[in-house]
């Protein structure tokens, strides 16, 4: 795709997660790869609803303001992940309901928040790390996420909310899409005897792709 395309692509895609209530006011924040090598992000304190295709940010791999309206500060973050992790082409930060509420309940596996029980959470997502509580916009964020961007597809921050990346920006919507109706049947299922899939049912999963 061209760039314009990306640009065009970006601004559907967001207004479409906005008008379905995955996102609101000015939080969260996208970014894809350019067929240049530079990153197309959302503005800082933009709104998925009413971004413009001319505005959006371009930064280069090292976080230098390339072009358009100046970057949310949270870029930072999306780089290190991009850095480490050479399959990552595209990556959505929401604040969304119920993977939000999950990152502020106590007791979660760091290692993954929820453990499987659909087959599509483990085909899409795998594992959910969690990521420790930090201030947004501290640059530990982008430490702690590059430690483990090459082993997971997507991370919880403590009290913040999800990071999902993807193979094209339409692949890691999906991904948080998915994520997102996980965890609002994780918060569903609270409390009663939920049927986990098996190890060996996990392994038959791995690999089948999307």
């Amino acid at each position: 795709m061209t760039e314009y395309q990306l640009r065009a692509q970006m601004v559907t895609l967001a207004r479409s997660m906005f008008e379905r209530g995955y996102a609101t006011g000015g939080a969260g924040n996208l970014s894809l790869q350019l067929p240049n090598g530079y990153i197309l992000a959302t503005p800082t304190g933009s709104s998925f609803g009413r971004l413009d295709a001319e505005r959006l940010s371009v930064v280069d791999i090292e976080g230098n303001h390339i072009s358009g309206d100046r970057p949310s500060k949270e870029v930072a973050f999306h780089l290190a992940i991009y850095r480490n992790n050479v399959g990552c082409k595209a990556i959505v930060h929401l604040h969304s309901t119920y993977l939000t509420a999950l990152s502020c309940l106590e007791g979660l596996d760091p290692d993954n928040a929820i453990a499987p029980f659909t087959p599509y959470y483990v085909m899409r997502i795998g594992q959910l790390p969690v990521i420790p509580y930090l201030r947004p916009g501290d640059p530990r964020i982008a430490e702690e996420l590059a430690k483990r961007a090459a082993d997971y597809r997507a991370f919880l921050l403590a009290n913040h909310g999800p990071v999902v990346t993807g193979s094209s920006l339409i692949d890691a919507v999906d991904n948080a899409e998915e994520l997102e109706e996980t965890a609002k049947l994780a918060l569903m299922l609270e409390g009663k005897a939920i049927r986990y899939l098996t190890d060996t049912e996990i392994d038959d999963l791995k690999g089948r792709g999307k």
